[in-house]
């Protein structure tokens, strides 16, 4: 029998559970331990986060994934302003990864975002995790992160073709991505404990999240 997938919105009795998916499939991913379920933990509180695209995911009624998103904006150089949107931590419990769960999820979150009005997603990130989901190289839509600065892992989806019409756009991302570290370490102290390891994974993020674009 086919398994049974549902995407839904998240609710107020989902937030432990998705809570303990990201960590369980961060942990140790970018760095020994991780800090993207105390981001999860902070983020619906904040001013930029969208309720409206916080889905998580059942496979047969068991919760085993999420996406959240908030608002970011990119700039141009004539005080011109386009609010846009980013997504993370997108997590997939370990034991269900690389099935295709995660892309379904977030497809199904793309569809939202545009009948809300979205024109574009900005995000950090693995381009092999994302370019089969429609994103490109941020240089390819003029989208930078300072003046000059296309970084390898910065990459844009627009919701609407034509959206960013080619003019240099610079990416600033919500304030709720500034964490505070002794605090996520002090959150994550307070949780049943797992072993910080160094894993090549994390050599590997450090090299793609410091490369840049000519």
């Amino acid at each position: 029998m086919e398994n049974r997938l549902l995407i839904r919105p998240e609710t107020e009795r989902d937030y432990e559970r998705v809570e303990q998916i990201t960590r369980e499939a961060f942990y140790n991913v970018y760095r020994p331990g991780c800090t993207e379920h105390y981001l999860v933990h902070i983020m619906r509180t904040h001013a930029d986060f969208v309720p409206e695209l916080a889905f998580v995911l059942e496979l047969d009624g068991e919760l085993i994934g999420n996406v959240m998103y908030t608002k970011a904006s990119l700039l141009d150089g004539a005080g011109g302003e386009k609010p846009v949107l980013t997504f993370g931590p997108v997590s997939i419990a370990p034991a269900f990864q690389r099935r295709g769960y995660g892309k379904r999820l977030l497809e199904a979150s793309f569809e939202r975002a545009a009948a809300l009005g979205y024109e574009a997603i900005v995000i950090f990130g693995d381009p092999n995790n994302y370019v089969g989901c429609g994103f490109v190289s941020c240089k390819r839509h003029n989208v930078c992160s300072e003046p000059g600065v296309f970084p390898a892992s910065m990459l844009v989806k627009e919701l609407r073709p034509g959206a960013l019409d080619g003019r240099l756009w610079a990416y600033r991302a919500s304030s709720v991505m500034e964490l505070d570290e002794a605090a996520a370490q002090r959150f994550d102290d307070a949780l049943p404990p797992m072993e910080k390891r160094v894993l090549p994974s994390q050599e590997t993020f450090y090299i793609l999240s410091h490369a840049l674009l000519t």
